[in-house]
């Protein structure tokens, strides 16, 4: 707590803005976009390998948080005080940083493939920036952070080798390892006696990943086999076609992860099954209908250069 005590009395107006701000690359719209955006524009391996590193990672850091049930830090020491601005999204029980590994495992990732250095100094500094965030803002203890951005580290090292440089037979295997532990933590957190006393909402936040990862995983588990029978696509385009990816990609993602929240919920009465359903329609829409026009959106950007010449 010393450490944490330390660094809320640096506090200032202009600097908590700017924490309130890397402390975001932690969360799941950052993971998604860079997921996407690696997947669609860089290379499909790559791509798996980021989402590999993030999918097994929340599992771990879920199932560590509701085993382990170490109350936040403010709860820990009431004299402790945190950015009130970032109460609301710090929920759940404290250890290991979800934050800190998702920044970690995602940045991380994206610093071993690259080549670019500046792209690989950048993400460096994020994986450092947003697990101090956490500490400045008031939500993670340094043990919270250095775990999770550890359990990270083992993860993009661990599985580099068999998903870069493996072959189909090691990624089936791996989707199937992710789908039977997907399925394991939702047994886990819909069977277990957990005690009287636990805070329902770290349970519920718990129960609503435990399906999340389910549909994911069961998303990849369709979407790779697919994806290299039918479809095939190429990363490469010319910057016109990377635009047009982007921005309609996000857009369709957006739509059916916004759009299908309420039909899916009216359709399962509210059970968390129609969140699985809607997470495994996130993935099979970015990896594998939305690539499905690369090949047409990449004739487009070749006619607009041809044009300009």
């Amino acid at each position: 707590m010393s450490i944490l005590y330390l660094l809320e009395g640096i506090r200032m107006p202009v600097l908590n803005e700017i924490m309130l701000l890397i402390t975001k690359l932690g969360e799941e719209t950052a993971f998604l976009v860079a997921a996407m955006v690696v997947y669609w524009c860089v290379d499909k391996r790559k791509g798996y390998y980021l989402m590999t590193v993030g999918f097994v990672g929340t599992l771990a850091n879920q199932f560590l948080k509701l085993t382990c049930r170490v109350p936040r830090p403010w709860v820990q020491d009431p004299d402790l005080t945190i950015l009130e601005d970032a109460r609301e999204a710090a929920t759940g029980y404290s250890f290991p940083s979800g934050h800190s590994q998702s920044a970690v495992g995602t940045f991380g990732s994206i610093a071993v493939f690259t080549g670019n250095p500046l792209l690989k100094g950048i993400c460096i500094a994020i994986c450092v920036l947003v697990p101090f965030s956490r500490m400045y803002i008031g939500v993670h203890t340094p043990a919270d952070v250095l775990v999770g951005s550890a359990m990270a580290l083992v993860l993009i090292v661990a599985l580099r080798r068999p998903i870069l440089r493996g072959g189909d037979r090691t990624m089936y295997r791996l989707i199937a390892a992710m789908v039977l532990l997907s399925a394991a933590f939702l047994l886990y957190v819909e069977t277990w006696p957990f005690p009287v006393n636990m805070d329902p909402h770290n349970l519920e936040s718990g129960m609503k990943n435990a399906y999340t990862m389910l549909g994911c995983t069961l998303g990849i588990g369709f979407v790779y086999p697919l994806e290299r029978r039918f479809v095939n696509f190429s990363a490469k385009a010319t910057w016109q076609g990377h635009i047009i990816k982007l921005l309609g990609g996000f857009a369709l993602v957006l739509l059916v992860k916004e759009g299908l929240r309420d039909p899916l919920d009216l359709l399962f009465a509210g059970h968390l099954a129609g969140r699985a359903v809607r997470y495994f329609l996130i993935v099979l829409t970015a990896g594998l209908l939305w690539p499905m026009t690369f090949r047409r959106l990449s004739k487009i950007g070749e006619k607009n250069v041809l044009r300009n010449h």
